[in-house]
């Protein structure tokens, strides 16, 4: 049984050993997203680059919605685990489940529907549209695998599982990348492959944790008896999953209106956004992975009626939230030209190269403030406190939006690691008082 206790032992160990699996996991991901991008920059072009780097924040928005709504009905779950309440705990894996089916599908056929529009608010140039609208067209098409995949990866770490979910993402992203390597590398197939590529990887992660879930983890499964959506879980679920998706909806559209900014430089300019924003995701899921398991500590220990252990929990989670900062910053100040270099070659490398390069050798020392907004909102998750974290989470949005529109006409995406670092900053300044405000049960 993979099951996890984490209202008894070691604060520490629990808190490692479910966030160090999250991490390398995470880390994977972002690898083959990375490879994809420099697979599609390298053999069909920095208008591939471009067009990727474009269709990402709309394609954040989807996951991270998902993601938001599953990740609701895990502090649920989470909960009725560390109180011991199975029955609740299959409920509402049940209720998740049946109401994801029907919202993947429509988040997919809106989306298909909507690409156009979508692309024109993000201000695509005329020559990079039809390429974009046909990779984003294909990826939409993955939301059901895509939820059900985070679906069943929220309950298996609600039950203090963070490692099965991230093996099968891992076995999905391997796949992914061999057959990019295959079919546009070797063979020279262009974006709908990798479009094409994408989606495959997704339904098979889905799978493989389906298949999990029925071998290993009798607490998670559910039989035709017990396939029903619960109404008062249902609306508990959504009352949580909703504040959450639309918090973690926040950052994407942020994401958005930013690129839209960034869309009116050119393409060099877009594409070394591109590739730096793939290194703010390598630096900053890491702490996202450790606020998720502060996230399940917390609501595991809030269940159980444990507050003096949850804090401590919480103090210990923004150590390592400090610890992996001061290694992460290192290691961007001395490779940024490197990782920037791997994404282009050819003519204008050098300018995409230099423009990447000077975002990352200050975005570094940045990396910190996320490091600390994340472990309050998964202190906040943990307690079931969401609309605190839409809240933060809309401040830090908007007001990096309204710096970007300010400082990218003036000094390029350079002024989007400043943009950030005021949100961030702000933040903070609304979560940290509010803790010591709302800490005693």
């Amino acid at each position: 049984m993979a099951a996890v206790n984490m209202t008894e032992g070691s604060i520490t160990r629990h808190l490692v050993r479910y966030s160090v699996p999250l991490v390398l996991g995470n880390l994977f991901q972002l690898t083959y997203n990375a490879v994809d991008s420099i697979i599609a920059g390298r053999f069909i072009g920095k208008e591939a680059l471009a067009a990727e780097g474009m269709a990402a924040p709309v394609m954040n928005i989807v996951i991270l919605g998902i993601s938001g709504i599953c990740m609701g009905a895990g502090v649920l779950m989470s909960e009725f685990f560390g109180a011991g309440e199975y029955g609740k705990l299959k409920r509402e894996m049940s209720t998740a489940v049946l109401f994801g089916l029907y919202f993947s599908l429509a988040v997919a056929a809106a989306g298909i529907f909507l690409t156009p529009a979508l692309l024109g608010l993000l201000n695509v140039p005329g020559d990079l549209m039809d390429m974009t609208s046909v990779y984003l067209r294909i990826i939409f098409l993955g939301a059901p695998f895509t939820y059900f995949y985070n679906a069943l990866a929220s309950a298996l770490k609600s039950v203090g599982d963070s490692k099965t979910s991230l093996k099968f993402l891992m076995v999905s992203s391997v796949l992914n990348g061999v057959l990019d390597l295959v079919f546009i590398g070797g063979l020279g197939f262009g974006i709908v492959c990798s479009a094409v590529t994408t989606v495959v990887a997704e339904a098979v992660s889905a799978g493989l944790s389906v298949w999990y879930v029925y071998k290993r983890i009798p607490y998670l499964q559910i039989g035709r008896k017990d396939l029903c959506m619960d109404r008062g879980l249902l609306s508990l679920t959504l009352r949580y999953g909703s504040v959450t998706a639309l918090q973690q909806s926040c950052q994407p559209i942020g994401k958005l209106l930013i690129q839209g900014s960034v869309n009116t430089l050119g393409v060099d300019a877009i594409a070394a956004f591109n590739a730096v924003n793939r290194v703010d995701d390598f630096a900053c899921m890491p702490e996202q992975s450790i606020s998720h398991g502060i996230t399940t500590f917390v609501a595991q220990n809030r269940g159980a009626g444990q507050y003096q252990r949850l804090r401590e929990g919480f103090r210990r989670g923004l150590m390592l939230e400090f610890g992996y900062w001061a290694c992460i910053c290192t290691l961007v100040l001395v490779l940024r030209q490197g990782i920037v270099g791997l994404f282009v070659t050819g003519e204008h490398a050098e300018t995409i190269i230099l423009l990447g390069s000077r975002y990352l050798g200050t975005m570094a020392f940045f990396y910190l403030f996320p490091g600390f907004t994340n472990g309050f909102q998964g202190f906040y998750r943990g307690m079931g406190m969401m609309k605190m974290t839409l809240l933060g989470t809309f401040i830090q949005t908007s007001l990096r939006v309204a710096a970007t529109w300010v400082l990218v006409p003036r000094v390029g995406i350079y002024g989007v690691a400043f943009a950030c670092a005021v949100g961030w900053s702000v933040m903070l300044l609304v979560e940290v008082p509010y803790y010591f405000r709302c800490r005693r049960p």
